[in-house]
């Protein structure tokens, strides 16, 4: 996501690369000369090199960038303004849309980098159309249209957002930065989401370009995943246009892929351009047009912007111009062919890792089986225990109990006195009974208890029993459990 790290250019990138090369030389600098002196006191009491320093720094500066602002974790696929950003949403999250601005100040108290970062961070998401629900004018990726201020656009989270990004339960919980509030350390992302969104980011010293993948061949490839079986998978782009994968090496470093605009003959004199290259947008694009044709490179006497929802740019020709000739000359002198070169770097473990997108895809379709896991275990032991409950307030009221509380004046006796009465009934129980359970049957209002209808409790008991089987037969077949949530 765009962060403050991320507006760095290539050649600002390079330049940071150097520096991280250069400062391997430090100690063969010469320091005299170069002291800090405290308090004005004696030099040779307290001497601070200043290449001493500038290491720790660097490396200091270095790291939080890569783990804090530019790279995304392998767990959840977020980087943290995006992690905190999902995070306030689902705080302020009643079903109704929230003004972006109202968002954005929320997330602050997350994350300590200013409205700015957050609300291109929020934007770029949102653009995306998978886990963000947005109302107004959230820009164009085709036209490169900004978006409205936040204070005029609203979103809430998708339905898609709901059904993979949370599960309170299983999250793993840290302190934001000023230690206030609690805030996920990583979200229990139970989708692909890096693989079909997309990344990239420049941090100091190194970079990451995750290329957006297709939503169906992402589910497809993890359910064969599952199965055992082979996949391939390839990137596939929001702007759509014609892509050359064959060298795009699962994603890794020295991979390439080109793509290119898709152009077609309107009429003798005019082409016209319906599908963009991944990475431009018709801005830039018609920009190149231009540039080549002040350049003599082509021979173009007029273009028309007509994108709106679609793609659709007219290029009338010069007389004597051939169309197919005009073809080849834009893709061969204009951004109508690119090539993107893809990165795959994320975070795991607080370390960068370098890694094709097979083996991101698969890392997370093991993590969510292992998410859908945790959260069936949790399930099961709740409804034991709403079991357990149910079955001792039955016998509890059945064998009238309560009848004999006033021959007890202090706790210790009453619960001595209980133990004993249930110890008949301990082979049906799926537990052993704790204090407060006791507590609670002590606490049952007499009005309950007079009203207590046997047959209504078997009835849900029974019912409880029914999804505890169903819960014991998903666990035992959690790979099927995990292909049937899969989204489709």
């Amino acid at each position: 996501m765009k962060d403050e790290e991320e507006n760095i250019n290539p050649e600002e990138q390079k330049e940071s690369g150097s520096e991280s090369q250069e400062t391997e030389g430090f100690d063969d600098i010469k320091t005299s000369g170069h002291h800090f002196y405290e308090n004005n006191e004696n030099p040779e009491d307290t001497i601070t090199k200043v290449t001493g320093m500038y290491k720790d720094w660097f490396l200091d500066y270095a790291s939080y960038v890569i783990l804090e602002r530019a790279v995304p974790a392998i767990e959840d696929g977020f980087k943290p303004v995006q992690r905190r950003i999902m995070h306030s949403m689902k705080e302020l999250d009643d079903g109704r849309y929230n003004k972006v601005a109202n968002i954005v100040g929320h997330t602050m108290q997350y994350h300590p980098h200013g409205d700015a970062s957050i609300g291109d961070a929020m934007v770029q998401i949102g653009q995306k159309d998978l886990i963000i629900d947005m109302q107004g004018n959230w820009g164009n990726i085709l036209t490169g249209d900004s978006a409205a201020a936040s204070r005029y656009i609203e979103a809430r989270i998708s339905k898609l957002g709901h059904d993979i990004l949370y599960s309170p339960k299983i999250t793993e919980w840290g302190l934001s930065y000023d230690g206030r509030r609690p805030e996920p350390v990583n979200l229990p992302v139970k989708f692909p989401l890096l693989l079909a969104q997309g990344a990239e980011g420049i941090a100091v010293g190194l970079s990451t370009k995750v290329l957006p993948h297709n939503f169906n061949e992402l589910i497809d490839s993890s359910i064969k995943i599952l199965k055992g079986k082979s996949f391939t998978l390839y990137p596939d782009f929001p702007t759509a246009g014609i892509a050359d994968v064959s060298n795009y090496n699962d994603g890794l470093r020295g991979g390439r892929v080109r793509v290119r605009a898709k152009i077609s003959q309107l009429d003798k004199s005019t082409l016209v351009i319906t599908q963009i290259p991944f990475s431009t947008n018709t801005s830039t694009l018609i920009d190149s047009i231009l540039k080549a044709n002040e350049k003599g490179k082509i021979k173009v006497k007029k273009i028309e912007d007509n994108t709106a929802a679609e793609v659709e740019i007219l290029i009338h020709l010069t007389p004597g111009v051939s169309p197919d000739k005009m073809i080849d000359a834009l893709y061969a002198f204009t951004a109508c062919e690119t090539s993107v070169a893809p990165l795959g770097c994320v975070i795991e473990n607080n370390k960068p890792l370098f890694i094709g997108v097979s083996d991101m895809l698969k890392i997370s379709t093991n993590r969510t089986v292992d998410l859908l896991k945790r959260e069936l275990e949790i399930q099961l032991d709740e409804l034991e225990n709403k079991w357990h409950f149910s079955t001792l307030e039955k016998i509890f009221i059945r064998e009238e109990m309560y009848i004999d509380f006033k021959l007890y004046g202090d706790r210790e006796s009453l619960y001595e006195y209980l133990y004993k009465k249930f110890e008949p009934f301990s082979k049906l129980l799926v537990r052993n009974i704790h204090d407060d359970d006791l507590q609670k049957l002590t606490q049952i209002p007499m009005i309950r208890i007079t009203r207590f209808d046997s047959d209504k409790a078997d009835e849900a008991i029974a019912k409880l029993e029914a999804e505890m089987e169903q819960v014991k037969h998903d666990l035992e077949h959690i790979i099927n459990f995990a292909i049937a949530f899969l989204p489709n």
